[in-house]
């Protein structure tokens, strides 16, 4: 493998929205959702404590429901042309996201490599959620340099791409970086930006940073 890509999910992939969100709409928990994410939004709460909160609102979930969120969802266009271009010259994709990984996985399907999320019990909700099993934007610096150790890359072999603050640790390790859909606050910390709707474009940016010395 020479290269590694390593996307975002939620506000990247998915355009103007979260895995959250989207589950929330499907089985109609919108507005206690919103709730929680204008809470973590001012700071009142963080990531494991949002997802802590999850299971409570959605006691009844079932891998149905969430495959038809995953399905209703406004992903960008050009995934998997973009994973297919990925494989193709012997390099790899990995989604790192802090959405709940029952959602997450479903992006093997599209042609991802791996995809490492917050680990959530198993649906329908029994169990209690460890939360310490819920990623935070500091673990993907760490899952990054865990993957570039397995398959001897360096960072400079890295191209990331992500929409808010909570890519900005990877966003200020990596040099090669793709800001996309974001706002001035990633922006500011990335190499190129994007605004659109297909990951093509933006992936094809993210390949001009690779051609750099």
């Amino acid at each position: 493998m020479t290269s590694l890509h390593v996307f975002d999910m939620d506000g990247t992939l998915l355009e103007g929205t979260t895995a959250s969100l989207q589950i929330a709409r499907h089985v109609g928990s919108t507005d206690a959702l919103v709730e929680l994410e204008e809470r973590f939004a001012a700071g009142e709460i963080d990531t494991r404590a949002f997802s802590s909160a999850l299971p409570a609102l959605w006691r009844e979930l079932t891998p149905l429901d969430v495959a038809a969120a995953f399905a209703a969802s406004p992903w960008l266009s050009g995934i998997r042309e973009v994973c297919a271009d990925i494989r193709a010259r012997g390099e790899r994709s990995v989604v790192i996201t802090m959405s709940p990984d029952f959602f997450a996985r479903h992006l093997l399907d599209l042609g991802f490599d791996e995809v490492v999320a917050s680990r959530f019990p198993a649906l329908p909700f029994v169990e209690p959620l460890d939360p310490e099993n819920v990623l935070t934007p500091q673990d993907k610096v760490r899952i990054v340099a865990e993957i570039c150790e397995r398959h001897d890359l360096t960072h400079a072999r890295c191209v990331a791409y992500g929409d808010s603050m909570s890519d900005a640790p990877l966003f200020q390790r990596l040099t090669r970086t793709v800001a996309v859909n974001a706002d001035h606050h990633l922006a500011d910390l990335a190499a190129l930006s994007y605004r659109g709707s297909d990951l093509q474009e933006a992936y094809a940016l993210g390949r001009t940073l690779l051609t750099e010395n």
